[in-house]
């Protein structure tokens, strides 16, 4: 089979495509046909960081992390799919785990769902990190309940658009901080109200849209300073989530407000083993709204296609894209 293996760490993305052998399904693995993947920013820190990140997978690395396609055998003691069936997840692309970028992939059952019917099969690749990185967030994380109040930092992003969709449907007043007018045109038709976070400080944006109460629950995709923001925008006793907390922070404001701080780091069943099974949970609750219209995936209009994935990486540092960017791998 066909598979692209970066050859050396660092700001130049040196893919090289290769033939590698088909690979067999071990104890409760499916082999996959892959047909679509995404590229994610936690992709592009593999590729540039390499060794600095412990997860990181040895050299020459099979990366990709998302994954649709369609199953083509079935190991020992594997019971969730059959051949035939239309899945998708997150199977690899850390160390120990090969990545999505080939024409065949093995995984663990427990890291699948049964890809949306309602959606192209190739552009499903896109959607589970984001959405199951967003689920943990508000529903495992922070419990969000209707008729809360949600912010959302950066609410046009990756993990941020699937953020604003979940917390509409879960019935919460959805905010989310936005950086230009097309981002917030993006927010508004996915039923969230946009703040223009250039335009407004902090404490204005809490003033006009809670009174200076604060929001129940702020998710923090960015980091940095954006995490201390979300301390000061959460209500005396709220919660904050984020993915980004590899950083320093005055917890004084947190512990001021007594605030409860929760982190996502939804690579970490791959990594461990432990607590696979809630992914692919999570996953089959994002088909069935997929394919109720309550979920999208924004895709960006530029598509690539697995062995073009340096230019993919490319475009995504040079921060152009709108939304995911999507990978095509096979039919």
């Amino acid at each position: 089979m066909k598979a692209m293996l970066l050859t050396e760490y660092g700001g130049e993305y040196p893919f090289a495509e290769r033939d590698v052998p088909v690979p067999e399904p071990g104890p409760g693995e499916v082999l996959v046909r892959v047909a679509g993947s995404s590229l994610n920013p936690i992709d592009n820190k593999i590729a540039t960081l390499g060794a600095a990140l412990a997860f990181a997978p040895e050299l020459p690395a099979l990366l990709g992390m998302d994954m649709s396609g369609t199953v083509e055998a079935v190991g020992p003691g594997a019971t969730r799919f059959k051949v035939g069936d239309r899945v998708f997840g997150c199977p690899g692309g850390v160390r120990g785990l090969p990545g999505t970028l080939a024409e065949y992939v093995t995984a663990d059952e427990r890291l699948l769902g049964r890809a949306p019917e309602n959606m192209d099969l190739a552009d499903a690749g896109a959607v589970p990190l984001v959405a199951t990185t967003a689920w943990l967030a508000l529903f495992d994380k922070s419990g969000l309940k209707p008729g809360e109040r949600l912010l959302v930092q950066g609410g046009a992003g990756g993990v941020g658009h699937m953020a604003v969709q979940l917390g509409v449907h879960a019935g919460a007043e959805v905010f989310a901080t936005v950086s230009s007018p097309d981002k917030a045109a993006v927010v508004e038709a996915l039923g969230g109200t946009p703040i223009d976070y250039k335009a407004v400080t902090v404490d204005e944006y809490v003033d006009e849209y809670t009174g200076g109460e604060g929001f129940d629950a702020v998710f923090d995709t960015v980091g940095g300073k954006v995490l201390d923001n979300s301390f000061r925008a959460a209500r005396t006793g709220g919660r904050v989530v984020s993915t980004n907390t590899r950083s320093t922070h005055d917890l004084g404001p947190l512990h001021a407000k007594s605030l409860s701080l929760h982190v996502v780091f939804m690579l970490l069943p791959l990594v461990t083993g432990q607590g696979r099974e809630r992914l692919g949970e999570i996953l089959e609750n994002v088909a069935g709204l997929v394919d109720a219209d309550e979920l999208a995936v924004l895709l960006d209009e530029r598509r690539f296609d697995f062995r073009d994935i340096a230019s993919a990486h490319r475009y995504w540092a040079s921060g152009q894209a709108m939304g995911k960017i999507g990978v095509a791998v096979g039919a």
